[in-house]
């Protein structure tokens, strides 16, 4: 067989039958999602929801409500984090293609597109979506919604720290500490002697004084790894028996965990009417950053059972200044706290709550925001917690819950069986050998009968 070498220039046919073109293998994990949303009837509910932000007869069609809302499935399932990544992705792979209905010689939507869809649908549309995929769950009788865990991440917002500028004055920071330099004594000051002025300070940034002229709803908070970034706070409550997302809410990144919980539980259980469960939420595990106390009253006059850990604190409070129904609710939440059944819940809070927030930020891509504004920030979120219970969904049905699940299947299945075989040789070798062989022994003879003597 002769080598072959590659043509560098190819003149293209000006025709292609359509016979010709190779046929797309779609991919196991998109034709069973594909399926499992027709069956839900997703394509109809999504172009009634979506008909009367769009004209009737005027210009030419758009693109459809459910095409839309897949490739931003597509970008948790991909773990891609910018709409232009996500429309080069359906672009380059056939059989994204054909899970958006599209065939081989026709063009996918551009990441602009996606902006233009994404700024004509309201944010309550995007929830009355999430709340479809919850009630497919409902379906098939895998949601509870009794017991929920919350839980919240910080995402680096679309902002650079040296964009901040005053919000009294509208100085940079360059600008800020130059005069700051000037009214302490430096005149003209180098840039050497800005930043030996600089490590001298103290507090240096806060909310309160400083702001992003791009994305005034971005904050400057500390991030885990002791980075500061301008971000947002992402907020989940987890149904703890299924572990699907009831809410994934975004609030500002100063915004403290007991001032947003009342929020995020009210969209929870409005998720939860919506889907079609008649689930009231009855108990709520919480870390102790969630432990206010105007959170745990407001929570006990809802009748929900809290189970926050308490902080470590260095004083013994002290109830004589404030209402009777705070501390009434600070020693029901302690005593449950304490008990078997919270122990318990804190452990499952711990497992589903941090799951849930690994797969969205991390391996889902959704840990840097690349849009700007709480509202368009919340609607890609929210489309992205929804591919989360996609797979869940999926993984409780199917076995397989994201499309590289399939890829290490087969080498899992072989690992297991080596392992098995190990084990049995293992314990092969561990039991005893066979006895010993008998050797030859005299053989055994009967004792002679006794003889009868005559009287």
């Amino acid at each position: 067989m002769a080598l072959g070498r590659r043509k560098r220039e190819r003149q293209s046919e000006l025709w292609v039958p359509t016979a010709e073109l190779p046929r797309a293998v779609g991919h196991p994990f998109y034709e069973r999602l594909n399926r499992l949303l027709a069956e839900a009837g997703f394509d109809e509910f999504v172009e009634d929801l979506c008909q009367p932000y769009y004209a009737e007869r005027l210009g030419r069609p758009g693109i459809p409500p459910g095409v839309y809302f897949r490739m931003l499935f597509v970008g948790y399932f991909e773990g891609l984090d910018s709409q232009r990544g996500i429309a080069w992705r359906c672009a380059d792979s056939n059989s994204l293609k054909t899970f958006l209905g599209y065939g081989l010689a026709e063009a996918t939507p551009e990441h602009s597109s996606l902006t233009k869809v994404r700024q004509r649908l309201p944010e309550s549309v995007h929830e009355r979506v999430f709340a479809f995929v919850l009630s497919m769950a409902q379906t098939k009788k895998l949601l509870k919604g009794k017991t929920v865990g919350v839980d919240a991440t910080l995402l680096e917002a679309n902002a650079a720290m040296k964009s901040i500028v005053r919000k009294d004055t509208g100085e940079d920071y360059k600008q800020y500490l130059r005069r700051l330099a000037q009214e302490a004594g430096i005149d003209d000051p180098s840039g050497d002697d800005l930043k030996r002025f600089d490590k001298q300070r103290k507090k240096k940034a806060s909310n309160k004084d400083w702001e992003s002229p791009s994305d005034s709803d971005a904050r400057i908070m500390k991030m885990k790894d002791g980075r500061t970034h301008l971000a947002y706070k992402a907020e989940h409550a987890v149904d703890l028996q299924s572990g699907l997302l009831l809410a994934a809410t975004i609030h500002p990144g100063d915004r403290s965990d007991g001032e947003s919980l009342a929020e995020t539980l009210i969209a929870a259980q409005a998720n939860l009417i919506w889907s079609g469960s008649s689930a009231e939420i009855r108990e709520v595990p919480l870390d102790n950053g969630y432990h206010a106390n105007a959170a745990l009253a407001q929570c006990e006059a809802w009748g929900i059972r809290t189970y926050a850990a308490e902080k470590d604190e260095p004083y013994q409070r002290k109830w004589t200044d404030k209402p009777e129904e705070y501390r009434r609710a600070f020693h029901a939440n302690r005593r449950r706290v304490r008990g078997r059944r919270g122990k318990k819940l804190q452990k499952l809070r711990s497992e589903y709550c941090e799951r849930s927030i690994a797969h969205t930020c991390e391996t889902g891509g959704a840990r840097r925001s690349w849009l700007r504004g709480l509202v368009d920030v919340g609607k890609r979120y929210l489309i992205h917690a929804a591919g989360y219970n996609l797979g869940v969904l999926m993984r409780k049905l199917f076995g397989v819950g994201t499309p590289r699940s399939l890829q290490g299947r087969a080498a899992a299945l072989c690992a297991a069986l080596t392992r098995l075989r190990n084990d049995l040789l293992t314990r092969l070798a561990a039991l005893p050998g066979p006895p010993p062989p008998r050797t030859a022994a005299a053989p055994i003879t009967a004792p002679p009968p006794p003889r009868l003597i005559a009287a």
